[in-house]
């Protein structure tokens, strides 16, 4: 979760190091390092940027295709931190345990699957565009379903095309890639990939929600970090595509660099999924602005900017949300506050038509229980004049 680069910065002291390879390398200059940064900051502002607007047109689409949204809510959000501190600690401990290569070669393998699908998902949209309207986009369904008649429940209900099995080849290509050479751009490209999916597919039900989770994880980050040495040790065992890496050494060593700055994508994808709200918010609002959505954007840029800044200043790992979670919620708060806008924020529901539904659903089942008594007490009268 936190920028861990604890490692990297002790390495920047060093005038050389020594590669397995035995080939040495020197080290990073300041350079190298502000390209380094420079390029991850980069690399989580676009995510979150496009993951926003494609999570728009998502609920758009499940709307229009009369499927049930998936929202996250504020049990959900709260729980949220504890289950994560668990498998943080659950991973903690099986490092310490068993073989850190048997391991990572599982987790990576279920990373593998993940994120093959995800630069898949993100490909397809961009190879379908560059694919000629003369090639055929063959339609393909697949279904598998549990019980029959009214019990009938759909288990796998997919759609996809021939442009998506292009995408997925790619997808797989690179993957095949990154599990030979271990990469830094393999890793890359499936990070930005998940990143974006995690955006455009995770939604909040509202802002009290985004806030909940927002604060459990600021509190999370914080303590795993300052606390013990659990998330640096996990961070630096964790083999797998789940952090962005940039060689800050790419400038003076080439192909052969070897020290590598790094952002955790849940420093994006958590902070990405409450400015992607916001981004509806500003469409519910029909202003034709996004005031709220800019302001927690440049908030992002400016936390994570500090983050930076404070890491080089005190040469330690940083809980990168300690800075983001007070710069993404208390902007677009204080901005709310000024227009008077705050109620009208705090009353914002991401799907607005399910709660019409149920109370629709309700008004209806409250008039037709009406109804029935009224049938019942008239029933009633003309049985006592029979028995008269």
């Amino acid at each position: 979760m936190a920028d861990v680069a604890e490692k990297v910065l002790q390495e920047t002291v060093e005038n050389a190091t020594e590669t397995l390879s035995g080939v040495k390398t020197l080290a990073p200059t300041p350079e190298g390092a502000a390209v380094a940064y420079g390029s991850l900051i980069i690399m989580a502002m676009l995510p979150i940027f496009f993951g926003a607007l494609r999570s728009v047109k998502h609920q758009k689409d499940q709307k229009d295709s009369g499927k049930k949204l998936e929202r996250m809510n504020s049990k959900d959000a709260m729980m949220f931190p504890i289950i994560a501190s668990v498998a943080l600690f659950g991973l903690y401990v099986i490092f310490k345990l068993f073989s850190k290569d048997h391991i990572n070669l599982l987790l990576t393998a279920y990373f593998f699957f993940l994120e093959v699908l995800a630069l898949a998902h993100l490909l397809s949209p961009v190879i379908g565009s560059l694919i000629p309207s003369s090639i055929p986009n063959i339609p393909f369904h697949i279904g598998f379903t549990k019980g029959k008649g009214n019990q009938k429940q759909d288990l796998i209900d997919y759609d996809f095309t021939t442009h998506d099995i292009v995408c997925l080849i790619i997808a797989l290509i690179i993957g095949v890639w990154y599990l030979l050479k271990k990469h830094w751009i393999a890793n890359n490209l499936f990070g930005v990939a998940f990143a974006v999916n995690g955006v455009e597919l995770l939604h909040l039900n509202n802002v009290v929600t985004g806030l909940i989770l927002l604060s459990g994880l600021f509190v999370y980050d914080v303590f795993w970090v300052f606390g013990t040495n659990v998330m640096v040790t996990v961070a630096k065992s964790f083999d797998a595509p789940i952090k962005l890496v940039f060689p800050q050494d790419l400038l003076v060593n080439g192909f052969n660099a070897t020290n590598f700055a790094m952002l955790g994508l849940g420093d994006i994808v958590i902070p990405g999924i409450f400015i992607a709200l916001l981004l509806r918010f500003d469409n519910s609002l029909k202003r034709k602005s996004r005031t709220y959505f800019y302001t927690a954007y440049i908030a992002y840029f400016l936390g994570l900017m500090l983050t930076i800044l404070v890491m080089h200043i005190f040469r330690h790992a940083q809980p990168a949300l300690l800075y983001l979670v007070p710069a993404c919620a208390g902007a677009p708060l204080l901005i709310a506050l000024i227009k008077g806008d705050l109620k009208v924020l705090f009353a914002y529901q991401d799907n607005p038509d399910e709660k019409k539904s149920s109370k629709k659903n309700k008004d209806q089942n409250s008039s037709a229980n009406n109804t029935n008594q009224q049938s019942s007490k008239e029933s009633k009268k003309k049985d006592a004049k029979k028995s008269k």
